[in-house]
């Protein structure tokens, strides 16, 4: 669940990104900003519960490889990605990540901008983590949405390229971030279920689906990042 994330440090840097490439170029350091930007009670659930969406701690992570995490229509690979879309603890994710092949580097973030604990960002919150990177270096990112059994923002599997014509990428990037199912828990109305986030008794107890990794498209706005989330990347120099 959310809650269990508590232990972990915030803004781990998990591997070193980016040494200098062989032309003596130095690589690119950007800030990333994830802002909730809903309201409190912003849902209603079918039986008229008001409800409010946080997103839960997660990984960004710098690669080469043209699918790290995840890969659409397929099973999950059970390297982590169902602690982080059903328990919002992306410390699995991270730790099978780092070293990968094509991996350049791993950073969890975990504490709200301004808090003194790691935690989830509830409506009006924000996380802010810094990654480095090089030229062909593609960045993903992935945070659970609370208020479900195993759904996650992430962007598509080959992550956000970070560079275009040679210059680092700057501004709103939310428009290429999406809301996944990860196929590992079955589906409860969000922001009611038992199983969800908060209201679960312990992680990994809802019931396993035994399914793909497949977009979220049920119609609520959720769905649309750009309608519950702000995105934002900045390179420290252009």
């Amino acid at each position: 669940m959310i809650k269990k994330v508590i232990g972990l440090s915030a803004g781990i840097i998990l591997s070193a990104a980016g040494m200098a490439s062989a032309n003596g170029d130095q690589p690119t350091k950007f800030t990333v900003r994830i802002e909730n930007t809903t309201k409190p009670d912003a849902f209603t659930a079918s039986n008229g519960v008001k409800w409010s969406l946080a997103y839960s701690p997660g990984t960004a992570v710098v690669h080469t490889e043209k699918a790290p995490i995840f890969s659409a229509g397929k099973k999950d690979r059970g390297k982590g990605l169902e602690a982080q879309s059903e328990d919002g603890d992306p410390s699995m994710l991270a730790k099978s990540l780092t070293g990968a092949k094509g991996i350049k580097s791993v950073a969890v973030f975990n504490t709200p901008i301004g808090a003194s604990a790691p935690g989830p960002i509830t409506p009006g919150a924000a996380y802010e983590t810094t990654i480095n990177a090089m030229p062909g270096e593609h960045l993903s990112l992935t945070l659970m949405m609370g208020q479900s059994n195993d759904w996650f923002y992430a962007p598509a599997e080959s992550g956000i390229e970070l560079f275009k014509d040679g210059k680092a990428i700057s501004g709103d990037i939310t428009s290429q971030i999406m809301l996944w199912d990860a196929g590992t828990e079955v589906d409860q109305e969000a922001g009611i279920g038992s199983e969800q986030g908060l209201r679960q008794k312990g992680p990994n107890t809802g019931k396993a689906e035994n399914g793909v990794v497949t977009k979220v498209a049920d119609g609520k706005s959720y769905a649309d990042a750009p309608s519950v989330m702000r995105v934002t990347i900045k390179p420290a120099m252009q």
